[in-house]
C-alpha cells in the first residue's frame, strides 16, 4: 500500500512540475535567446520590412519573435517547443478554431485538462493569443 501511494505521489509531482511553466523570471542564462536575437539583428537590416511581425487577421499586426518567447517560457512544456503538442494538444492550426479572445479566455481561465496561468500576464497572454490565432 505504501509502494502504491509513494508512485501516485511521485507520478503527481511530475504531472504537476511538467505543466508548471514559468518561474524562470530570476534565471539569467538567456544564451539561446542571444543567439537569436544576432541572428535575428544580422537577417533584419533591410529597411522598411516587417519581418518578425504577422498579421493576426483583424488588422493588428503580432511581434511574433516577443509572442514565441512568451510561449516558449509558458506554454512549450505542454503544447511543445514547435506547437507539436506533447501533454497538451497541437496548437500548429488553433486559429482556425478559436479566435484571439477565446485563446485569451482559455489561457486565463482554463480548459478541459488545462489549468489557468495565472503566472502569464495579461499582455502576454493577449500577445501570444494573437499570434496563435494567426495559426491556420
Amino acid at each position: 500500500m505504501k509502494k502504491l501511494l509513494s508512485a501516485l505521489f511521485l507520478g503527481l509531482i511530475l504531472v504537476l512540475s511538467a505543466c508548471g511553466g514559468g518561474g524562470d523570471e530570476g534565471t539569467t542564462d538567456d544564451s539561446a535567446n542571444d543567439e537569436t536575437t544576432e541572428e535575428q539583428t544580422g537577417e533584419d537590416s533591410g529597411e522598411g520590412t516587417d519581418e518578425g511581425t504577422s498579421d493576426s487577421g483583424d488588422g493588428e499586426t503580432v511581434d511574433t519573435a516577443a509572442a514565441e518567447k512568451v510561449y516558449q517560457n509558458n506554454c512549450a512544456s505542454c503544447h511543445g517547443g514547435e506547437l507539436g503538442g506533447g501533454m497538451g494538444p497541437a496548437l500548429t492550426e488553433v486559429g482556425s478554431k478559436y479566435s484571439a479572445e477565446d485563446i485569451v479566455g482559455i489561457i486565463k481561465n482554463g480548459k478541459g485538462g488545462m489549468p489557468a496561468q495565472d503566472q502569464v500576464s495579461d499582455d502576454d497572454a493577449q500577445l501570444v493569443a494573437s499570434w496563435l490565432a494567426t495559426m491556420k
